[in-house]
């Protein structure tokens, strides 16, 4: 059986091109992806920079199930989970999700699956860095 997912965290750099190349096949008419990025404001603060922890065993067993989710619960072929750790600059990208799928609103639909549920449910937390101190963000907006 062919491998439909592919998840990983890490404190390398994220390629989107890798997520892409991964989701990509003949049979699929869309792919849609997500990518997060850190910003320079927040909250009207300047952003210095995002520091992002993670209880790794468990995040990566979360990012696992939610891809098995959204294979079971959409009509996708494959989706690409993969997140970086450790401090990241403006502009950097600390969340990438690509899914592909015969039709564009299974993947758009599987895709704002997976990061709302990323981002409620993965051990995964930020410390946003500001020229005047820095604060833990809660998991989840």
């Amino acid at each position: 059986m062919a491998v439909k997912t592919s998840i990983k965290i890490t404190s390398e750099k994220l390629n989107l091109q890798d997520c892409y190349n991964f989701v990509e096949d003949a049979n699929c008419g869309g792919i849609v992806t997500f990518v997060g990025t850190v910003r320079n404001v927040t909250k009207n603060k300047t952003v210095r920079l995002l520091d992002f922890s993670a209880y790794e065993p468990m995040a990566l067993k979360e990012m696992t199930k939610i891809a098995t989710t959204v294979l079971e619960k959409f009509d996708v072929h494959k989706i690409a989970i993969h997140h970086a750790v450790g401090k990241l600059n403006i502009g950097e990208i600390p969340v990438i999700i690509a899914v592909s799928s015969a039709h564009r609103k299974a993947a758009f639909d599987a895709c704002e699956f997976a990061i709302d549920t990323l981002k409620e449910t993965v051990p995964i937390w930020k410390k946003e860095h500001f020229n005047d101190g820095e604060v833990w963000v809660n998991s989840h907006p």
